[in-house]
Formats: structure tokens, C-alpha cells, sequence
């Protein structure tokens, strides 16, 4: 058994679904077994992954959003109910192997530190082996990994060839190997969740490299030339009709030669980046047909939603500016053009090839119009189906595969496990479907929610509640904007659309007006499906749901301590000095002939914070998202011996997020509690650093600034490292006397 998921790759990315890219692997897969063209997804990554591996909704599962967003109702909490097994416990008790390897993503954020709780790790929930990261995205140069419980270093550079993707596929082998060797009869079953197509868009030059030109015509033609395709593959229906142009997303031929040229390499790299994650699948396919395991696998290739529109309307180098409102400009992301897709960058493609991605359907990942909903979903099982290279109209959901996935193996979904009693599986299998391509389908009824975004399929109609709007620019209203009551009143009373998509799949024909009756209904179904899966209250916030501080495993706190050769701590349970004053000491041993190194540091270059020492003088640096590097040195060096280390940081006036400013503040550096160096820094990094932890003694992965080389791991002795958020700061007032006067 074999599960490949895919992060965010449209409905119209993959070759066998009318796309110019290149998956050759991938088609072989559509050409030996089936491909289905009405399958659904939630519109979010952890809530379409907990739904792929539990058979159950996603409100019912706590995963309203991805786990960063989770609240205290029960549909948005992001904790799993223990009564929603997975897959992967159902087929422990039937003598499986079972291996997680890639992106997890299904645990609250508070709890993938090693304090744990380890109970809805991987191997908690179980997985028997497990090689990944833990949350939504990470580098594929210098990823966050985890082994097991653990977390680990990868096992080369970039510079040495490395590739988290080829690492993935690897692992996934070897776990395969490693049991068969001992026992070739016993079955697996494989979840492989590839960092693949989310951002950043990485990839090694030469792939991207090799799409040069091919998106030069731009996202329209992309989108002419796809549908074409899709017709012609009858992936579409011949009569179809395409969705029309995005108020949000210009014209290709309205942007200037400059912008055009950066749009067209931001796409050349993700097209090699899903080149190259087909490639090294190819790999694994081989391995399966080597071990003599490949025809009697079944294999089920699915995305976890639509294409992603995070790059906001003109693409970015760095994928954090748009998280934290901080674009750049056409020059500047243009001045790292050849960077792209390298392990300096954190890219992510325009919103014109989000919509292009999706073709034939409307809108994006994280909104329910069907360009969020519908995704690729390939099944190759030549032991288990006599059809070959046939297309599969039936409607499905990602909820159907654990059923189905029961169904051939002829598996009851257990009524306890480990001692926990069972809901019932929300999903029907689609089995019957394998091979008559005219049975009707079983699974009627489907409802989404996806912060704050509605709709409903039923019976070939579908209605559709979006939110802000069907459209940022014709809403007035950014993404992520809290609904009130007033808003949903007036959201049911004049904003659902309808539309009848068995015979309009791309929701071209909105008949609210001609057909109310039928809304109504549709509308009413919605709120019962909603009542039965714990979706109430609708929460369409995003920003406060990040800005909001985690519930931690302990008390209320504001002081850290922190070691030397410890694990990571995640953004989630560190301490959130963002916006706030704070400080911290570290208590250090300089030996003769002075130090060098990180004392503490969080983030990577993609944005975050250092304090280290370089040169035998203490530093720190700010590094607001690639768009501004700040750093203060002390103005004497460290003397030799055992001494108190000290940063701080004292706003001096208030954050301005929706610009893209955190907190402007003095930077201060102190040795023994005397000032020895101070910087005004003009802005900080307003709403969150990720990826990377916080980590003491070293900085692994990519350097958060350009002033070392990671890891830069101290020299001397660290005793410890203390972070203060009380907002006790050190008053020297002949330092501060001796630095104005200095000044003037």
C-alpha cells in the first residue's frame, strides 16, 4: 500500500492532467491504472492530510486549518480525537508494516518540541518508522528533519549534492528494505508526503533550467493551451466551458517585459521542482518493481489541495514576506533572479500561475470554489484492476480513500483501537468504480468550510459561500478578515451562489437567481452537515489565529533557559520576543585567545535573529525577511574568562503589521551589565520567523546572517542561555550618558 501526497499541486500541473510539465513517471502511473477527474480535497493542507488518513471530516478530526491556526472548539483545536483512527493503526492489527515519510502537519504546533507529548507524533498515531518534518513547510536545501522522535541533521549539503526530496525517497526505501530483507511476505503500507509542489520552490539549477522559454507565453496561454489538452485527454468534458479571468490576476500581456521575465523563471522553477519530485518517485517505482512488490501494490496519488497563491500577485524570492505583509519590489526580487529556486531563496510563483495551475476551475488553495477543491488523484493496482489508462468521472473525496483502501482488503474499520471506541468512517469507498466506469457514485453529499470559506456539493449541484468575496478585489476585504454575526447573516442572505456542475464543472453559470428553491436547499443541507461535523462557529481570521500565543504544556512564564547541544525549539513553545521587549544573557567562559560562535539564535536566511560572537566581539543580527539586514557590534572585545553576555531589545513605538513593520526598538549589547554597543533598528519582523527553531550553541541549517557560516557552533563554554520577557531592562545611565555624548 502506497499513498503519495503532493503539496499543493493544481488540478492542471501534472502531464496526464493536460499540463506542459514534465511527470513522465507520474502519466505512467494515469496510463496503467486510473485517473480520476471529480476527486476533492478540503482547500488546506493538515485538514485534507487528516482526512486522507483517517477516513473522517475535517472539522470532526479538529483540523478546521492547518495546526498553527488552531483554536479551543472542538472542529479547530488540531488535536485528532483518539476515536478517529488512522489508516496506519487500523493496519498495525492486521500485521502491515507502516511508515510516515515526508510532511506530518498533524499535531498542534505546541507540541513538536521534545517535551512532547509524543502521542500524536507519527509514531504515536502508528507509524511504525518515520523520516520527515514535522510541520507545514520546510527548505528542501536545509529541512527541519525528524527521525523517529528526534530531531537530526541532514545527512549532506547542499554543496554536497543534497535534496530533501531525493532524501525522502531514500528513506522510504530503506524502511522498505530494511523489513523485507527479514520478512519478504509481510505487507506495507507507505505514507510519502513529499515537500513537493509547497513552497519554497527549490530545485537544483539544472531543472529548472530545463523548462527555460516554456512559460514565456504567460499564465492565459497556459491556461488556453492546458484546457486544450484536457479536452483532448478527456479529463474535461469536450463541451466544457473554461472559467473565466480573475479580477485578481492581470493580464499577462499588462505587465512589463521585466515582470514578465521574472513571472516566467518563478514558474520554470516550479516546473522543475515537480519534474524533479517525479523523477526521484521514479526511482521508488523502480525499487517496487525490483523487489517483484510493484503490481501487487496499490498505489494512490493525491494533492492535499489546489495550487497555492502565497506569492502574493507578483511572486516573491522569499515566501515569509508574504506571511509577514512585507513584499518586495519588482527590483529587488530581479536582482536575484538567477538565485531563484537555490538554497538562498524561499520562493513562491505569482498568483497568476496559482490560477493557471488550477485549470479549468476558478480561485486557489484555501478558498472552496472547486480551483481549491478539485486536485489530481491517481490509482495504479494492475494485481487488484483490469482497466488501464482509463479516466473516472465519479464525484469523490478524500474521505473515501481509508474506506476503500478497507473495502479491497476486505478489512472491517476496527470498533476499538487500543482500547479507544470508534467513531464511524464519514467516507464510502469508490472501489466499485475500478472497474465500471459507469457505476454511479456512492458518496452524495459534501460539505467545506475553509476559514470562513462555504460551499456544498450535492447530487451534481453546487453552491458556493466564498469569503471575503469571490475575489479579493471585488470583496474590498483582505484575506483572512474575522467574520462577524452581521457578515454571516448577510453572507446567507445574498452571497451563495449556485451552480449545476455536472453539466458546468468549471462554475462558469451562477443560477442562484433562477434557481432559488434549489439554493435554499442547498443552503439548509449545508447547516446540517455542518451540525454533524462540529464545523460551528465559523472563524475566517488568519492573522490573529498567528498572532495568538500557543497554549503551552506549562505555566505562564517569562523566563527561558536554554543549553548548548540541545534540540530546536519550535516557533510554537519558544519564547515570542516579536513586538515585545526583551532580553537575553548568556553565561559563557571566553578562553584564552577569545571565541567565536552562536549563543542563541532562531530562524534561518529567510528571516530571523542571531546573537553571537565574531572576532572576539559580541553581535546581533535582525534579519527582516531578506529585506533588511540589522546589526549591532559591541565597541570592545570580549575579555577572557566567565562573564555575563546581554542583549536587549526595547521598543520605542508600536508595530504597523498591515504595512509589513514590526516593532521599530534599540538594540543594546552589554558585557557584565555595561552598555558596549547600541543600534536604533527601524523595523522588525512583525508576525512570525519560519522555518527554523530556536537553538543554542550553533546554527544549523542556512545562516540567519551573512556575517558567518553555519553552523558557527561556539567555541568556548556555554553554561547556559536565559531569555527575559518581564520587561526588566538594564538601566546604566553613565553608559547611556557616555554613548549620547559619543553621538553628538
Amino acid at each position: 500500500m502506497l499513498f503519495i501526497v503532493f503539496d499543493d499541486t493544481g488540478f492542471g500541473q501534472l502531464g496526464c492532467y493536460g499540463s506542459p510539465i514534465g511527470t513522465p513517471h507520474l502519466d505512467a502511473l494515469a496510463a496503467g491504472g486510473l485517473l480520476y477527474s471529480n476527486m476533492h480535497t478540503t482547500a488546506l493542507c493538515s485538514p485534507s492530510r487528516s482526512c486522507i488518513i483517517t477516513g473522517r471530516n475535517h472539522h470532526a478530526n479538529g483540523m478546521a486549518a492547518i495546526t498553527e491556526l488552531a483554536t479551543g472548539y472542538p472542529g479547530y483545536n488540531g488535536q485528532i480525537p483518539f476515536e478517529n483512527g488512522f489508516l496506519s493503526e487500523m493496519l498495525l492489527q492486521h500485521g502491515y508494516n507502516t511508515y510516515m515519510v515526508g510532511k506530518w502537519h498533524l499535531m498542534p504546533s505546541e507540541q513538536e518540541s521534545a517535551a512532547g507529548p509524543y502521542d500524536r507524533w507519527p509514531l504515536g498515531r502508528g507509524f511504525e518508522r518515520f523520516y520527515g518534518f514535522l510541520g507545514g513547510d520546510t527548505s528542501q536545501w536545509y529541512p527541519d528533519l525528524v527521525y523517529d522522535n528526534h530531531q537530526v541533521e541532514p545527512p549532506a549539503t547542499p554543496e554536497e549534492g543534497y535534496h530533501l526530496t531525493e532524501d525522502l525517497v531514500e528513506r522510504a526505501m530503506s524502511f522498505i528494505a530494511d523489513a523485507k530483507q527479514v520478512a519478504p511476505d509481510k505487507p506495507f503500507f507507505l505514507n510519502l508526503c513529499l515537500g513537493a509542489t509547497h513552497a519554497p520552490h527549490h530545485v537544483p539549477k539544472e531543472w529548472a533550467d530545463r523548462c527555460r522559454g516554456r512559460f514565456d507565453d504567460g499564465w492565459d496561454a497556459y491556461r488556453e493551451q492546458t484546457f486544450a489538452r484536457q479536452k483532448q485527454l478527456g479529463v474535461v468534458p469536450s463541451d466544457a466551458q473554461l472559467s473565466p479571468r480573475d479580477p485578481d490576476v492581470p493580464a499577462w500581456e499588462s505587465l512589463s517585459a521585466e515582470a514578465r521575465r521574472l513571472a516566467a523563471r518563478l514558474m520554470e522553477v516550479y516546473a522543475g521542482f515537480l519534474s524533479h519530485a517525479d523523477h526521484h518517485l521514479g526511482r521508488l517505482l523502480d525499487f517496487l518493481k525490483e523487489t517483484g512488490e510493484f503490481d501487487n501494490t496499490l498505489i494512490m496519488v493525491v494533492s492535499d489541495n489546489g495550487a497555492s497563491a502565497e506569492g502574493g500577485v507578483t511572486g516573491t524570492t522569499n515566501e515569509m514576506q508574504f506571511f509577514n505583509n512585507a513584499p518586495e519590489s519588482l527590483e529587488e526580487s530581479l536582482a536575484r533572479i538567477d538565485e531563484l529556486g537555490g538554497p538562498t531563496t524561499f520562493n513562491h510563483y505569482p498568483w497568476g500561475w496559482t490560477w493557471a495551475g488550477n485549470t479549468p476551475f476558478r480561485r486557489w488553495k484555501r478558498e472552496t470554489y472547486r480551483g481549491g477543491v478539485s486536485d489530481p488523484f491517481l490509482v495504479h493496482w494492475p494485481s487488484g484492476i483490469k482497466a488501464r489508462g482509463e479516466i473516472r468521472d465519479q464525484f469523490a473525496h478524500i474521505i473515501d480513500m481509508v474506506p476503500t483502501v478497507l473495502d479491497v482488503l476486505g478489512i472491517e474499520a476496527p470498533a476499538v483501537i487500543r482500547g479507544v471506541t470508534q467513531s464511524p468512517l464519514h467516507g464510502v469507498s469508490f472501489a466499485h468504480t475500478f472497474d465500471d466506469a459507469g457505476a454511479a457514485s456512492r458518496h452524495r453529499t459534501q460539505y467545506y468550510e475553509m476559514l470562513g470559506h462555504r460551499a456544498i456539493d450535492h447530487d451534481g449541484w453546487r453552491a458556493v459561500c466564498p469569503w471575503p468575496g469571490p475575489s479579493f478585489e471585488e470583496a474590498e476585504r483582505p484575506f483572512g478578515t474575522p467574520i462577524t454575526m452581521a457578515d454571516l447573516d448577510d453572507l446567507d442572505a445574498h452571497h451563495w451562489e449556485l451552480y449545476h456542475v455536472d453539466e458546468d464543472i468549471a462554475e462558469t453559470k451562477n443560477l442562484a437567481q433562477e434557481h432559488r428553491s434549489k439554493l435554499i436547499e442547498m443552503i439548509a443541507l449545508w447547516y446540517v452537515e455542518a451540525g454533524k461535523y462540529d464545523v460551528m462557529p465559523i472563524d475566517g481570521s488568519v492573522l490573529q489565529r498567528i498572532m495568538t500565543e500557543r497554549p503551552q504544556i506549562t505555566e505562564n512564564r517569562t523566563g527561558y533557559t536554554f543549553r548548548s547541544g540541545t534540540q530546536a525549539v519550535p516557533a510554537a513553545v519558544a519564547p515570542r520576543l516579536l513586538n515585545r521587549p526583551h532580553s537575553v544573557t548568556a553565561d559563557v567562559e571566553i578562553p584564552p585567545g577569545g571565541a567565536r560562535g552562536v549563543l542563541l539564535c532562531q530562524g534561518t536566511n529567510a528571516g530571523g535573529w542571531s546573537l553571537y560572537v565574531k572576532d572576539n566581539h559580541l553581535h546581533y543580527a535582525h534579519n527582516f525577511v531578506q529585506r533588511a539586514l540589522h546589526h549591532v557590534v559591541s565597541g570592545e572585545s570580549l575579555p577572557e574568562g566567565r562573564h555575563a553576555l546581554r542583549f536587549e531589545f526595547e521598543p520605542t513605538g508600536a508595530p504597523d503589521m498591515p504595512h509589513g513593520k514590526g516593532a521599530p526598538g534599540r538594540a543594546q549589547l552589554y558585557i557584565d551589565g555595561r552598555l558596549v554597543g547600541q543600534s536604533d533598528m527601524p523595523v522588525t519582523t512583525p508576525i512570525a520567523i519560519n522555518p527554523g527553531g530556536m537553538t543554542c550553541g550553533a546554527n544549523p541549517g542556512s545562516a540567519v546572517t551573512p556575517d558567518y557560516r553555519a553552523p558557527f557552533r561556539f567555541t568556548g563554554t556555554l553554561h547556559s542561555v536565559t531569555v527575559d520577557l518581564s520587561g526588566d531592562l538594564i538601566v546604566d545611565a553613565e553608559s547611556e550618558m557616555r554613548m549620547y555624548m559619543a553621538r553628538q
